[in-house]
């Protein structure tokens, strides 16, 4: 992977293909490129259940009989705790104690299987105000290709830090085959997930990523989110209560299918179970319209 910074009145093809003219971007390897697995990115605002959702979705999809791997991208490095039940080393880390060498590193060294043989990686992050997020997802997919772990994997889910769409956090959607949004039914998490729909199409023009829908997460209702839609052209795919039961189960290190059951938990599990099996039957690529902010707040702003 290389990292280039060309100056905005320089020529380049990264201005002729009009992905993130006059930035730093981040490009992939062709050699980690990925195999025939089936990968979403899941973005949203921050604490809006990004890694709550993709672990349970995660498990979800190995309750339907498929090799699931999921890949935490924040620096925080919690996404698979409730699969783990711990904080697992990330992949800079262990890179770190190689000194970078990675030929040295087996898939056990990043690698952990979590509940019901869900794979589970952290890439972790640089130290704050170092580096490049994107640059520790392009290592990470690159040893997972060189171990073969993502021609053996039918699902990989990237949990993607926060709603930044600078070009570095970006970087899973390089890999992606649909673009997740989790969001809640209120202004600041849609607000969010504008930007996120203007990312995903960006990263689009350039990249076999498309934009998959909005998971509404945390929200008695959807008229806000439905309203949105309905002007953008996004849809809803799957819709979860703000339940005690899933706040607990982050406290108790445990995923949603091993929580006691009880007839508003089974239908959650049954809500994943549904969205699992509609992402593995395929998604139509969706051509939503991101909003000017200013349009968002005559929306949503000021009812």
């Amino acid at each position: 992977m290389t990292i280039e910074t060309k100056p905005a009145s320089v020529p380049s093809p990264l201005q002729s293909r009009g992905d993130g003219d006059g930035s730093v971007q981040v490009h992939m390897d062709v050699a980690a490129a990925s195999g025939t697995a089936k990968i979403f990115a899941v973005y949203g605002k921050g604490g809006i259940g990004k890694s709550t959702t993709s672990s349970n979705l995660s498990v979800a999809f190995s309750k339907l009989g498929k090799r699931v791997l999921q890949i935490g991208c924040d620096p925080k490095h919690d996404s698979t705790f409730t699969l783990t039940k711990s904080l697992i080393p990330t992949v800079i880390d262990v890179l770190e104690g190689v000194n970078f060498h990675a030929e040295e590193l087996r898939p056990e060294d990043y690698v952990q299987i979590g509940y019901n043989g869900v794979m589970c990686v952290e890439a972790g992050g640089p130290p704050a105000g170092t580096g490049c997020g994107g640059y520790v997802v392009g290592q990470t997919v690159k040893l997972l290709k060189e171990h073969h772990l993502l021609e053996e994997t039918d699902v990989v889910l990237f949990d993607v830090l926060g709603d930044v769409v600078c070009g570095g956090f970006a970087a899973p959607l390089q890999h992606a085959e649909r673009g997740i949004i989790v969001a809640a039914n209120d202004f600041d998490s849609i607000f969010a997930m504008n930007r996120i729909v203007a990312a995903i199409g960006a990263k689009s023009r350039n990249y076999d990523v498309r934009l998959g829908g909005v998971i509404v997460n945390r929200s008695a209702g959807s008229d806000q989110i439905d309203k949105y839609n309905e002007v953008t052209g996004l849809r809803t795919l799957a819709h979860f209560p703000d339940l005690d039961v899933i706040r607990r189960s982050r406290l108790k290190k445990s995923t949603l299918f091993e929580m006691d059951s009880s007839p508003e938990l089974d239908e959650v599990k049954a809500e994943y179970l549904r969205l699992a099996a509609k992402l593995w039957a395929g998604t139509p690529e969706l051509k939503a319209r991101p909003l000017k902010d200013r349009d968002i707040f005559d929306l949503l702003g000021f009812d």
